[in-house]
């Protein structure tokens, strides 16, 4: 449920922003502004965007979600959303609910097939390799390869490329900022990860921080160096702090709070920097409330 504020002097909203959500409530300026940018600011019931709108005595102003996208029905119809595009990779911004690559299931509605099609034209079959894959609930930076060897190039180095989430979990950790060390081993039959030593259990690293809470639940920022299976779902659930919309490590409901924001990297064939970066979607901020 969305948190209400009513106005009781005239004003500018994003000053009101400031003074009820930064300096009374512990938020940055920074996550305000974002805030007011994705449309998850209301007034009046009416979602507003302009910093300088005008609020009068009365107005009643509420953080929210804009437009909850929840689970992609019909993805065919998703437009899917390149933010970045060179002869050797391609980066889209992938939606919640939709399916990085196909299973024996689901072999034409998720991204690669999406991305395929709206990048080929008559015969001219676009030919596109998976980088890595995010899972279907999880929202961000999906990297696609135009051929198997800049694929292989760009995973050679994947251990020192630059990973960066935004996660909503349950609770507040007991600490602020912490790196979790945890192995971690796939359970095939029942497509789970344990978490803890085993002879069967590979390293995993992920490193957290706090950017806010509101006790119920809080934002981190996670940088993750290995790249395992679930891992920042697993990481989380064993640190007590699940999740949020995780079924699986945690408890169901609504879209799952994670987001992949940030992908920093070198482009193996120009060797130049390339750094990603899309801002998370108003659902997935309206999770905190």
């Amino acid at each position: 449920m969305a948190q209400q504020y009513k106005v009781t002097t005239r004003g500018k909203l994003l000053p009101f922003l400031f003074e009820t959500l930064a300096t009374n409530g512990g938020w940055s300026k920074k996550t305000v502004k974002q805030r007011l940018q994705s449309g998850s600011i209301f007034v009046n019931g009416q979602a507003q965007t302009k910093h300088d709108y005008i609020i009068i005595p009365d107005d009643v102003v509420s953080i929210g979600a804009a437009q909850r996208a929840g689970h992609h029905t019909n993805t065919q119809q998703v437009k899917i959303d390149i933010i970045h595009q060179d002869k050797d990779l391609i980066a889209i911004n992938k939606p919640a609910g939709l399916l990085s690559v196909g299973t024996a299931k689901e072999n034409k509605n998720h991204a690669l097939a999406l991305l395929r099609q709206q990048l080929s034209h008559g015969k001219e079959r676009v030919q596109l390799w998976p980088v890595h894959r995010l899972d279907r609930d999880t929202s961000g930076i999906l990297l696609f390869a135009t051929s198997k060897e800049v694929r292989e190039a760009v995973m050679d180095k994947w251990g020192v490329t630059e990973k960066i989430y935004l996660a909503v979990v349950e609770g507040t950790p007991k600490t602020e900022a912490d790196t979790i060390t945890q192995p971690l081993r796939l359970d095939e039959k029942e497509y789970h990860m344990h978490v803890g030593t085993h002879k069967h259990a590979k390293p995993a690293i992920t490193h957290y921080k706090t950017l806010e809470n509101n006790k119920k639940r809080s934002l981190l920022e996670v940088r993750i160096e290995t790249g395992r299976q679930h891992q920042i779902r697993a990481h989380m659930a064993w640190m007590g702090n699940s999740i949020v919309g995780d079924e699986r490590y945690g408890k169901k409901g609504g879209r799952m709070g994670l987001h992949a924001m940030r992908l920093h990297f070198v482009h193996p064939i120009t060797n130049t920097n390339i750094c990603l970066e899309v801002e998370a979607p108003s659902d997935f901020f309206a999770l905190l409330f």
